[in-house]
């Protein structure tokens, strides 16, 4: 899933993107290159002169200051050079230079406010994603009742904030509740229907007692969010089929199991004893906004042992899903068991560092994770 500030295209947009900037940068030097050329050759009759001199000015449109000055250095260069081989000093050399002088400096003072004006704009974005994403994913708290708790979201691209990667922990009456989901959409939308989904859950945990409710108020949730989005915001009929969102809720009380209800999302994994498990569920359901290919709805959550000292792993496809460079996916049950004794917090990072030495450092996907341990129960007030 894209992030927030990563563009919503295809991936080989930002490249051609990338490519053109670097074509148009190169076009004062080649400019230089090609005069240079013209006034080393017989064709030297021709007047360079002025064309040098807005050298720098088409620099500065691409470029920081100290591009536009390399760019200014170079056309410089070539006005005296090419004036001394010829032995052709005079008015029109030293008005070519005046000009050449005022228009780099004027090039350089406009291409550092442009600079500054985009960075000044850059900012802003970021602080605007950062805002989102505290609202959207919330830093949790270390300890919730009977629970261990730690964090990890992971951008793929650097800079990225925020996307469709989502994950939550409420404490309610009924136990320690949770959620991670990812949402099979693109750019803004998919940030808005990660934002439903959550607000449900934040609502529905608190007076649903079962947890099949708490997840099916999720969907009607995500339901209304795409009903309502506006023309604008809505993309191809093949677009908005793949609009989904993988969920998991789980649920952990004074008893030793936890209660799960998943919908499409990745089952989560329990370290018992250095052994990992797989809490897959006995009968799959599709993800939310898929609820056409659901022939009846489960009445109760599943139940999965869960005993002190254990510790459950929530997370997302782009962690199971990352490649290294061989094409292989990262083993995330071996790389569990793997981890020395540490804290929640330690753990995760343990992991992290294992998934980027897998990849190369290199994420195709956002990835998030959810660590909880399961405490002592005579120390696991909610």
């Amino acid at each position: 899933m894209r992030s927030l500030l990563r563009p919503s295209g295809p991936s080989g947009a930002g490249s051609h993107s990338r490519s053109l900037l670097r074509l148009t940068q190169a076009v004062p030097f080649v400019i230089v290159g090609l005069a240079l050329g013209v006034e080393l050759s017989p064709a030297h009759i021709v007047i360079t002169g002025p064309l040098l001199a807005a050298i720098p000015a088409l620099a500065a449109l691409t470029m920081g200051p100290k591009g536009t000055l390399s760019a200014a250095t170079g056309a410089f260069s070539v006005t005296v050079i090419t004036a001394t081989l010829h032995q052709s000093w005079g008015g029109q050399v030293y008005s070519n230079l005046i000009s050449l002088v005022a228009v780099s400096i004027a090039g350089v003072i406009m291409s550092n406010a442009v600079r500054r004006r985009r960075q000044s704009e850059l900012d802003q974005v970021r602080r605007i994603a950062v805002a989102a994403q505290r609202v959207l994913l919330r830093p949790l708290p270390t300890r919730l009742g009977p629970v261990r708790v730690a964090t990890m979201y992971l951008a793929a691209e650097t800079g990225a904030q925020i996307g469709g990667d989502l994950y939550e922990a409420v404490p309610t009456r009924y136990g320690v509740r949770m959620i991670v989901g990812d949402v099979r959409g693109k750019g803004l939308p998919a940030v808005r229907l990660a934002a439903a989904v959550l607000g449900a859950f934040r609502e529905a945990v608190h007076y649903e007692d079962n947890l099949v409710e708490v997840m099916n108020h999720c969907a009607a949730a995500l339901g209304r969010e795409r009903a309502s989005s506006s023309p604008a915001d809505q993309s191809s009929a093949e677009d908005r089929a793949e609009d989904f969102v993988t969920a998991l809720v789980a649920q952990i009380s004074d008893t030793y199991v936890i209660q799960l209800v998943n919908r499409g999302h990745p089952p989560p994994l329990v370290l018992h004893h250095g052994k990992v498990q797989s809490l897959a569920p006995t009968s799959p359901l599709p993800p939310l906004g898929l609820e056409d290919f659901i022939t009846a709805l489960p009445d109760e959550a599943e139940n999965f042992p869960f005993t002190p000292g254990d510790r459950l792993l929530l997370h997302t496809d782009g962690v199971i899903e990352a490649r290294s460079p061989d094409h292989e996916f990262f083993a995330l049950p071996e790389a569990m068991e793997a981890v020395q004794p540490c804290t929640p917090p330690e753990f995760l990072r343990q992991l992290h560092q294992r998934l980027l030495r897998h990849t190369r450092a290199h994420l195709a996907d956002d990835a998030a994770m959810l660590l909880v341990e399961r405490l002592d129960g005579r120390d696991s007030r909610i």
